[in-house]
């Protein structure tokens, strides 16, 4: 599907435009503010090649992409203009009143989502940079190696500066303002004067020595004042002046300010943050890395370890290590092992297929594809992930693991990053996620037919006892408002819908059936590859497989006959249908004819015949097991 395609088909299932007040994204996923966040159709969004996932944050509204987020971002806006409130990755606005913390969390985000190329570059530089010298590749006092570390460092020694132009994009300031305060501060007579050596004063008010080099939270939080200086100034200020006088005013009032009280004050809550954090990690141990390793996948689904980011640059700007980094990479592994444990256990050849290929992407540092479009659809695989990750973790974490750099790739092209005294250490807490991983979610394994569950989910207990549509294979709908009163009127039989024999519907091999999560019925090995209409009515739905029928009678009885075990899998091949979503049927009308040897060959061809409306009867009970014709009387369902 191209991404035009993808992005239309993204905004009709959130509601369409006008359910959109505005959109951006970030590295993997549209971030969208709706107007009503149940007007969403999940089940279409899934369904959608490119869509690895959705989730919910507070209230905004996330759908999971990937890699190509960007493009189809840029397809969606290209279409649709009035719907993006700005190019720049800016958070829209909204009336909706959100969480502070989570709130908090999404600005980090939004800040340091667009500098991360530039960072993590960086970052794989300094690895290599560490890597070569380690092994003797290169010598740190040459010429080469000075001007490739200064690529490396540079970018965290002005760290503010980049800090600066993305969160004056993401406030609404001017970005070159921003520029000019971090430049105020990073001056090198500024810092020669903030050196401690010296008492510094501004018109008589103390100016405490702050070294603002490689600095982040300062920087945030006076951007973040700057930004509503700057309007302030902006109105009051006569238009024909507001060139040459608002940056002036904004700068002379940020600057002195900055330095007088923000920048201490940033200072002391960044290093709170990254003393408590780093004392969790530092003394929890093994336990930290249990939990936290456990835990990791959740924490980036939410997105909060982009909170995590400047605590990260923080510590290694001032430590020259971080500890959380390592768990990062343990938590990609988890997943890339998690999903081979899938590929071990699948049976589906394109399963199979999937599974491989995504635990390749997850173990190069891209977990998306394996975390949203296997372990989560198949939920065991998810759960054998976190306690990989959380064995890891707790290895790691036992014996000290850090990471040096911020490569910004949590796969094996990052491990430059994890370099040093602690390197075995992460890695060993690595192969022990990817492992550990495997190894559990071979032994949970999956339930394949779950995907087939899912299509069948429309049709559960209860779920036409309210009036709705319900899809059918050719692109029309039935409208059960138009078919009467969906409520049973009277006591309904139905009558075999096919020849052979006839078996409790708990002998069925399948739980979705077996279980009665659907309803209760009865079930059918057949002998002959015909399927009749067992009651005279209407059809709800033909699936666009063929192999499974919905029929409603005119008494009030929602009956789903499935042909046989996952053949859902054979997409149409060996059935026929003869009659289409909205026709009337009398009992005993041909509905499907199909090929019963060649499906027996790889399927078990159990039919299931389920009251998909159990609940709107006191019992449904077979009225005759064994063998049996079709056309006599098989269920009786009583009011």
């Amino acid at each position: 599907m191209k991404h035009q395609e993808t992005a239309q088909e993204i905004i009709k299932a959130v509601g369409g435009t006008n359910n959109i007040n505005s959109v951006y994204h970030c590295v993997t996923r549209l971030r969208f503010d709706l107007k009503d966040n149940e007007k969403v159709d999940n089940g279409s969004l899934k369904k959608l090649d490119k869509v690895m996932g959705t989730n919910i944050s507070g209230d905004q509204f996330q759908v999971i992409i990937g890699n190509d987020v960007a493009k189809v971002f840029d397809a969606m806006v290209k279409e649709n203009p009035a719907i993006q409130q700005s190019t720049e990755n800016k958070e829209p606005k909204s009336d909706k009143k959100q969480n502070v913390v989570l709130k908090i969390f999404e600005t980090i985000a939004g800040v340091f989502a667009p500098m991360l190329p530039a960072i993590t570059a960086a970052g794989m530089l300094k690895g290599l940079l560490a890597l070569f010298v380690s092994v003797g590749w290169m010598s740190a006092g040459t010429d080469t190696y000075r001007i490739l570390s200064a690529i490396g460092d540079g970018v965290f020694h002005y760290l503010p500066l980049l800090i600066a132009v993305s969160a004056a994009r993401k406030f609404g300031s001017n970005p070159f303002v921003a520029i000019a305060l971090g430049t105020a501060l990073m001056y090198p007579d500024m810092t020669k004067l903030l050196d401690g050596s010296q008492t510094v004063g501004f018109l008589g008010i103390p100016v405490t020595a702050v070294s603002y080099a490689s600095s982040v939270i300062p920087i945030l939080l006076a951007v973040w004042l700057m930004s509503y200086v700057e309007k302030w100034v902006d109105r009051v200020i006569p238009a024909a002046l507001k060139l040459l006088l608002v940056p002036l005013i904004t700068l002379l009032v940020m600057v002195p300010v900055t330095l007088i009280a923000i920048g201490p004050l940033g200072t002391f809550v960044g290093s709170g943050l990254s003393g408590g954090i780093n004392w969790l990690l530092n003394e929890g141990g093994l336990i930290a890395g249990i939990v936290l390793g456990g835990a990791m996948a959740l924490i980036i689904m939410t997105g909060m370890h982009y909170a995590l980011v400047p605590i990260i640059l923080s510590n290694i700007a001032t430590l020259g290590f971080d500890k959380f980094l390592p768990l990062t990479f343990i938590s990609n592994m988890g997943q890339a092992g998690a999903t081979l444990g899938v590929f071990f256990r699948a049976k589906d050849k394109k399963l199979k297929t999937v599974a491989l290929s995504t635990s390749f992407t997850a173990l190069m540092g891209v977990t998306e594809p394996a975390m949203y479009g296997v372990n989560m659809k198949y939920k065991k695989p998810f759960a054998a992930a976190m306690i990989g990750s959380a064995v890891g973790g707790g290895f790691a974490l036992a014996f000290g693991a850090k990471a040096y750099v911020l490569a910004g790739n949590g796969g094996l092209p990052g491990l430059p990053s994890l370099i040093g005294q602690t390197f075995w250490y992460s890695f060993g807490g690595m192969i022990l996620a990817f492992v550990v991983g495997t190894i559990m979610s071979t032994i949970f394994g999956i339930k394949e037919e779950e995907g087939d569950a899912e299509a069948l989910a429309q049709f559960s207990p209860g779920a036409s006892s309210a009036p709705a549509k319900v899809a059918s294979s050719d692109a029309t709908s039935v409208n059960l408002d138009d078919m009467g009163d969906p409520t049973p009127t009277s006591d309904a039989v139905a009558v075999a819908p096919m020849t052979g024999k006839s078996i409790p519907l708990k002998e069925v091999n399948d739980p979705t059936f077996g279980d009665e999560l659907m309803g209760k019925g009865v079930a059918f090995v057949p002998t002959v590859g015909e399927l009749v209409s067992p009651v005279t009515g209407t059809i709800m739905n033909v699936f666009k497989t063929k192999h499974a029928i919905v029929v409603r009678s005119d008494n009030g009885i929602e009956l789903l006959i499935h042909v046989g075990i996952n053949t859902v899998k054979l997409r149409g091949q060996y059935f026929d249908a003869h009659v289409a979503t909205g026709a009337r049927v009398q009992a005993g009308d041909k509905l499907l004819t199909f090929e019963l040897a060649e499906i027996a060959k790889e399927y078990d061809i159990t039919t299931a015949m389920v009251v998909t409306n159990t609940a709107d009867y006191k019992q449904v009970l077979p009225v005759k097991l064994g063998e049996i014709t079709m056309g006599e009387d098989v269920l009786k369902a009583e009011i």
